[in-house]
């Protein structure tokens, strides 16, 4: 686990909780709360889903009804989420299973994390990673998916478009990137009606965690 200086006043907070789904869903309520205690709710969306994640790979690898510990850290412009558990199994992204529903939890630290990664420690691991905590950090989504459609939009040589017509002609590229993404899914093999499931239960559970 990468170390760093402190040079500024940090919050923190230990959930001991055990590996069970109702348990995870605690976890995302709670996590919700400290934050907004700590008068930092702009870091809620994206904290509560990857808590979710972290939570749930416990679940699945280390097993359910197992003994863990969630720890909120909150220093300066970053939030910490960390899971210690007792399995000395380090995960990687090459051994996530992305197939899987919740297989996919590394994959999702490392797109939304600034940073993540798993440590053994004296009693069996870390999985942590970082995310910004500042003014605006929730609306990274919706940031990261208007600059790839921007880009996918310029491929096909199109000019850059203002106002209105800007945002029929980025609704227009998401449905032809959503349309070419399929393509690409069924051409390895996959099923793209899962593809579309799947981000479905992705949309809905980061839109739970909004409301």
């Amino acid at each position: 686990m990468p170390g760093y200086e402190i040079t500024e006043p940090r919050l923190r907070c230990v959930l001991p909780f055990e590996a069970e789904p109702a348990e995870v869903r605690i976890l995302r309520r709670v996590t919700a709360k400290q934050l907004s205690q700590w008068g930092m709710p702009v870091a809620v969306d994206e904290a509560e889903l990857l808590v979710t994640e972290l939570a749930t790979n416990v679940v699945k690898h280390v097993g359910e009804g197992a003994s863990a510990t969630l720890v909120l850290e909150w220093r300066g412009e970053r939030l910490r989420l960390e899971v210690h558990d007792k399995s000395q199994a380090v995960p990687s992204l090459r051994t996530a299973d992305c197939d899987e529903v919740c297989g996919r939890g590394l994959h999702l630290l490392a797109s939304l994390a600034t940073d993540w990664g798993a440590v053994l420690t004296a009693t069996g691991k870390a999985v942590w990673c970082e995310i910004p905590a500042r003014k605006g950090a929730g609306c990274r989504r919706i940031e990261r998916a208007a600059e790839a459609l921007e880009n996918y939009q310029g491929t096909s040589g199109g000019v850059a478009l203002q106002g209105r017509r800007r945002e029929a002609g980025l609704a227009e590229s998401a449905v032809e990137l959503i349309a070419d993404l399929l393509h690409w899914t069924a051409a390895r093999g996959h099923d793209p009606d899962d593809l579309l499931d799947r981000a479905q239960m992705h949309y809905e559970s980061v839109s739970d965690v909004a409301v």
